[in-house]
């Protein structure tokens, strides 16, 4: 039996605020590591593939689980799956704190993802079962995507303010107390709700899911390690596919599928997906070099760099709010298109950026990407959940969520390995880097992080001269780097906003 949410709009709104706290929890975790990257170079001698997996791993276990997971909320109940997830997270993040080496600080990430991958879904699955009336929905979808995009956003600035004031696993402590609050209150507000009809487990489709998006979220993840186009990222990608067929063919068998596969047929579905992974493949992507740009390039605190990340989640929460609004008035697809637009049109300014960039145009910058990443992510999430039954809303929210996180750990693994390369290639171009001593030209090799490490070293030893040069040397490096990650972002959505105004329709089809 399913229990009746409740329907008023003074009922409703407790709920709404309790899904976009767990909401924003998640969304701090996300990017909140970021800022504490140039610390955990330090302090776990991590190197730029442990850095790139103490991301991923995170996103890996989220990507990995959250359409299975989105399918059994469906049918075992939201609520219960909601406190789950958060339970498991918060654990995670304890252990998290007081890892001390980057191997265990990446197996406590996949544990926090893994419980992603039940919060998440959830959250978009049960505001979808209160709000059923599609302006309504709208603008709760906006409030939520702000929510998201804000957290998004403000993790640099919580990571930077207690960075600045403790050490790094505090970030971890602070995630922890937030999914405990979170629990508590959810306890008490939200109502469960589940699929009525209770269909048997689709083991094969969960199964293959897993398999699936596994395997093709870790290939993108090592292709940069073992080369784009090597045998085992090849093989990788093949078996991906494979297993993406097999899931197809096995749930158009079935009575009771996980995933309504005729979903894709439907392009108000399947365009507003595509509109998600390109978007957040640009976001991940450029917070992840960033806030190594602020902090390496620049000298920035950590306080000081999350608090530069403010005019994007104002943008962020602004887009997201007016985006779902004008989506219902105008249409899906002119929306999520400028949105995608503004996305492109802020990489190719940021890919001008250099040493002396002044931080008013750099806020500048921020604006058009927050308002593309609002006026992109919240009218599409919008389509796609307008686009299944409301007793599917678990599995509909969990595809949502893998597009997202499978453009995010695109866009750090992809734009990630456009920056090493010309970074390294940067500094062997350089005849200056081959005139310093063995030692030190392999830590600025290894990466810019290793490079102020050296540089320190140098000037306390009394030669600035050289630890001018590293500096020098490594700042290039990385701005060549950035750039040609900038041009990528700006590439991908542009593409995106083609796909965008071809395909979305304007309005959904009754």
């Amino acid at each position: 039996m399913t229990t009746a949410l409740p329907r008023r709009t003074t009922s409703r709104i407790p709920v709404l605020l309790v899904l976009c706290a767990a909401t924003l929890a998640i969304s701090l975790a996300t990017t909140s590591i970021n800022v504490a990257l140039p610390s955990l170079a330090l302090d776990l001698r991590a190197d730029n593939r442990e850095l790139q997996w103490i991301v991923d791993a995170y996103n890996l276990l989220f990507a990995t689980f959250v359409l299975a997971f989105g399918s059994l909320s469906d049918r075992y109940g939201r609520k219960g799956a909601l406190i789950l997830g958060l339970t498991i997270f918060g654990g995670g993040a304890i252990s998290a704190s007081f890892a001390d080496t980057s191997t265990q600080l990446i197996a406590w990430q996949a544990v926090m993802g893994l419980g992603a991958a039940f919060v998440y879904p959830t959250t978009l699955s049960i505001l979808s079962n209160v709000f059923t009336e599609r302006n309504e929905k709208a603008k709760a979808i906006g409030i939520w995507g702000a929510t998201t995009g804000v957290g998004v956003a403000c993790g640099p600035i919580l990571g930077g303010w207690l960075l600045e004031h403790f050490w790094w696993g505090s970030v971890f402590l602070a995630l922890a107390a937030g999914a405990a609050i979170a629990i508590a209150v959810s306890a008490a507000v939200v109502t469960t709700s589940r699929d009525p009809s209770t269909p048997r487990i689709d083991i094969g489709g969960l199964v293959l899911s897993v398999l699936a998006v596994g395997t093709l979220v870790f290939t993108v993840i090592e292709a940069p390690e073992h080369g784009w186009a090597s045998a085992t990222t090849l093989g990788g990608f093949a078996l991906a596919a494979a297993l993406l067929l097999a899931l197809v063919l096995w749930e158009r068998k079935q009575t009771d599928p996980m995933i309504d596969v005729q979903l894709f047929t439907n392009m108000r579905f399947t365009a507003a997906s595509a509109s998600v992974t390109f978007a957040y493949f640009a976001l991940f992507g450029f917070i992840f070099l960033i806030s190594q740009y602020f902090q390496l390039v620049r000298g920035f605190g950590p306080l000081e760099t999350g608090l530069k990340f403010i005019p994007v989640a104002l943008s962020i929460a602004i887009g997201s709010v007016l985006g779902t609004i004008v989506a219902v008035r105008l249409g899906n697809k002119l929306v999520v298109t400028v949105g995608l637009l503004l996305f492109t049109s802020a990489f190719l300014w940021i890919s001008t950026l250099s040493e002396s960039t002044t931080y008013l145009e750099i806020a500048l910058q921020m604006i058009p990407l927050g308002l593309g990443l609002g006026l992109t992510s919240a009218p599409a999430t919008e389509a796609i959940m307008g686009a299944v039954p409301l007793e599917k809303a678990g599995i509909g929210s969990g595809m949502n969520d893998a597009t997202r996180e499978v453009g995010g750990t695109l866009g750090v693994a992809i734009i990630g390995s456009v920056y090493a390369s010309l970074y390294a290639s940067s500094l062997s171009s350089s005849g200056t880097a081959q005139n310093l001593p063995g030692e030190v030209r392999s830590a600025v090799e290894e990466s810019v992080g290793a490079a102020v490490i050296a540089s320190g070293q140098l000037r306390e030893a009394g030669d600035s001269a050289a630890a001018q040069t590293v500096s020098t040397l490594a700042n290039t490096a990385f701005l060549d780097g950035l750039t040609a990650g900038s041009y990528v972002a700006a590439g991908v959505t542009a593409v995106g906003a083609m796909v965008a105004a071809v395909f979305l329709p304007s309005k959904p089809k009754h």
